[in-house]
């Protein structure tokens, strides 16, 4: 199970948030630029428990300064998650869900301060797209704060899978809508772009959202396989494909894509690609509690 995408200021990061060690954690973020891996370090930093306490004083000691402001928001908007947990709506409390939205709401002062602080900042923009969907901002501010993040960073891959799911048909919007902005997103995009996850995303998606026997037929039909094949030939099998950033999990996403969808040859090319390392998304579709047991499985059934 691959935690860190084979970064290792990704590990580095989060020992340091773990020990509460601000002047670590900002040399690690500040030498990241926000287009290479940084949405990466600040999950990092945002996941790790105890940051909610610590934090406070440098916000303190740093009034004028955006990057606490970011990490208290990343922080805030993951622990508040955390309270929902993954359950489905009609299973979260409606305690949990009080706290859960205590919690983005405090994560979107910081995040705004952040962004006031740094206006040319996509990483703020990337974040309030995801307390938006918890807050349930409704598809018009949701869409807002998504053009507001690509304005500043136009291939920023998280923010295009946080709009994905925002029009996605559990959140308010259709299958439809979904399809077409993955295309748009991945074929409007140079090729060799990472976002032409988002198509594979997309039919992942539509599979999920089918009972058992109709998600199999879905993901077999010839539209699909040649959506797929059409992605991935302008992304990871373009020749300008550089293996940066969460290429890895892109490769992983069309790994259970093509595994799912019968093509055992494409399978195989993906799996041969990933060496063994597997990324959670999306594998825990498949296992939540094992992902990487689900890559094991379908690498053998794709002869690999």
């Amino acid at each position: 199970m691959d935690v860190d995408s084979g970064d290792p200021d990704v590990g580095r990061v989060r020992e340091a948030a773990a020990a509460a060690d601000w002047n670590t954690v900002r040399e690690v973020l500040e030498a990241r630029p926000e287009s290479e891996g940084l949405t990466e370090l600040l999950w990092a930093v945002g996941d790790t428990a105890g940051v909610e306490r610590w934090i406070t004083g440098v916000l303190e000691a740093e009034p004028d300064a955006a990057l606490p402001r970011l990490v208290a928001g990343i922080r805030h908007l993951s622990w508040g998650w955390e309270a929902r947990t993954g359950a489905r709506a009609k299973d979260v409390t409606r305690a949990q869900f009080e706290l859960f939205h205590s919690r983005l709401r405090t994560a979107e002062k910081w995040l705004y301060e952040a962004a006031e602080r740094e206006p040319l900042w996509s990483s703020p923009w990337y974040c309030l797209q995801t307390t938006g969907r918890g807050l349930e901002v409704g598809q018009v501010v949701a869409r807002r704060r998504f053009e507001a993040t690509v304005r500043r960073d136009p291939q920023h891959l998280e923010a295009h899978q946080q709009q994905l799911q925002q029009v996605c048909d559990k959140w308010g919007g259709s299958h439809e809508e979904m399809h077409a902005f993955a295309r748009a997103s991945a074929f409007g995009a140079p090729g060799g772009t990472l976002l032409g996850q988002l198509v594979a995303i997309a039919h992942i998606e539509e599979w999920l959202s089918l009972d058992p026997g109709a998600d199999a037929a879905y993901m077999r039909l010839a539209e699909v396989t040649n959506s797929l094949r059409e992605a991935a030939d302008h992304s990871y099998r373009h020749p300008d494909f550089v293996r940066r950033g969460a290429w890895l999990q892109v490769l992983n996403t069309f790994a259970l894509a093509f595994s799912l969808a019968g093509e055992r040859d494409s399978a195989r090319e993906c799996f041969r690609a990933t060496e063994g390392r597997v990324t959670k998304f999306p594998w825990y579709y498949l296992d939540g509690s094992d992902p990487a047991a689900a890559y094991r499985k379908q690498r053998a059934a794709a002869g690999r």
